[in-house]
């Protein structure tokens, strides 16, 4: 049964886990938080990271707009080892809203200022992050001007509501050559690394999961069609631009019928994903962000709350039993590839002890870093509070109420509207206002 956060203390955050027949890691010690992780070369400070979530608050031709600057600029002087960018359009009809993030040869030089002024600011607290940033075509979820222009590998009856293009092979081609390209200016723009987003339901995981696309180099019953795009996209890359870290935010389990990572009834079955992280550890690759479900179809899986955006049914599990599920998840692929650095999601619900919980689950090798993606937009400053109070502020953090998602699922900027009121909180007024 779903039921809000109500526990004041430990003891009554590991009794409901108790209750519930669930083992959740706790440690009063939260050191392994703050160990330094080596990777490919870079030493990140610390094992805390802020997720992409998008703000959806660029410019017009898709740069950082000023509000888009402020927010990392926040992030960098928080303290996390890694800022993983929010996911940034690799072409303008693959944008999901008309102010996603969107990297192009005309304002790549504007991606170059802020990760300067983004090293500048994180290095007067200690610390040099590592830049991830994250390559995506929206696919299905493809909004570029504000309406519904869907583009999918496959059809899947149910998340197709009305008919979307299907994508040709030679769309897709294109599609990589600006994968590939957009790629080359990210790393001249100063990201330590590429990610090409596979999660979310967006173009890049329904490529994963599409069995039904027929006559296709990039498709069908066999993984080596329907992995095509992604580990050929990762090659090229690699080849391309030698030296560059590239990594997956990656849907394990979409946890849908006829998603990836699923069985025939939509339950996870993880013999596929397992598959691609062997393809991926065979081409180098070291860092996997893991995630699972969709914010479209089941955003609870990914996202435990207290409440759903309204007009969504609250699921019928109890939060603490998705974030278990991710927590176990992960464990599986952290464990089953040790020299993988996997980062863990899911965390935010557990408010001032996420932290215990994510030190926990590092020092048992279950997972290498720790994500927070509503969470840092609520209080980006966690890190660095942690280092010096040796705890969380609970005044502090996010409250999982979907405000955030409730602006972004709205095409608004996207932030936190309890702990960044002046902002967000005056953008969801405006919002319940106009939807009166």
């Amino acid at each position: 049964m779903h039921e809000r956060f109500k526990y004041r203390t430990k003891d009554e955050l590991l009794q409901k886990a108790k209750e519930l027949n669930l083992d959740l890691p706790y440690s009063d010690d939260i050191t392994p938080l703050f160990q330094p992780y080596n990777l490919a070369g870079f030493s990140i400070a610390n094992r805390l990271v802020v997720q992409p979530m998008e703000g959806y608050d660029s410019d017009d031709d898709g740069s950082p707009s000023e509000l888009a600057k402020r927010r990392y600029m926040r992030y960098s002087s928080g303290g996390s080892g890694i800022i993983w960018f929010e996911a940034v359009s690799v072409v303008h009809d693959g944008r999901s809203n008309p102010h996603q993030l969107w990297i192009h040869k005309k304002n790549s030089d504007n991606y170059s200022r802020l990760n300067d002024e983004i090293r500048k600011s994180a290095i007067k607290q200690g610390t040099d992050p590592f830049l991830v940033i994250q390559l995506t075509h929206s696919g299905r979820y493809s909004k570029p001007e504000g309406v519904a222009k869907p583009k999918v590998a496959a059809l899947n009856p149910l998340l197709d509501k009305t008919m979307p293009y299907i994508l040709t092979d030679d769309d897709l081609k294109r599609i990589m050559d600006q994968f590939v390209e957009v790629s080359k200016l990210a790393c001249k723009s100063g990201f330590n690394a590429i990610d090409i987003k596979a999660c979310h339901g967006y173009l890049l995981v329904d490529l994963l999961s599409a069995k039904t696309r027929t006559n296709s180099i990039f498709g069908g019953v066999e993984t080596p069609g329907r992995f095509r795009f992604l580990l050929e996209t990762i090659d090229r890359i690699k080849y391309e631009i030698p030296g560059i870290v590239v990594t997956i935010r990656v849907s394990i389990s979409d946890l849908y019928s006829g998603g990836f990572g699923v069985d025939e009834n939509g339950e996870p079955d993880f013999s596929e994903p397992l598959h691609l992280i062997d393809q991926l550890k065979l081409r180098g690759i070291n860092l996997v962000n893991i995630t699972m479900g969709s914010p479209y179809f089941n955003p609870h899986v990914s996202r435990p709350y207290d409440n759903p955006v309204p007009g969504q049914n609250k699921p019928a599990e109890h939060p603490l039993e998705g974030v278990m599920r991710m927590i176990n998840s992960t464990a599986l692929f952290q464990e089953r590839f040790p020299d993988i650095a996997m980062v863990g999601s899911a965390w935010s619900f557990l408010r001032q002890f996420a932290p215990n919980t994510g030190a926990a689950v590092i020092k048992n090798g279950q997972a290498s870093f720790i994500g927070f993606g509503r969470n840092s937009f609520a209080y980006p400053s966690m890190p660095l509070d942690l280092i010096k109070n040796g705890m969380a502020d609970p005044r502090k953090v996010c409250i999982t109420c979907s405000g955030c998602s409730r602006l972004i699922r709205s095409l608004r900027p996207g932030g936190c509207v309890i702990h960044d009121r002046e902002i967000y909180g005056n953008e969801l007024k405006k919002l319940i206002a106009d939807e009166k």
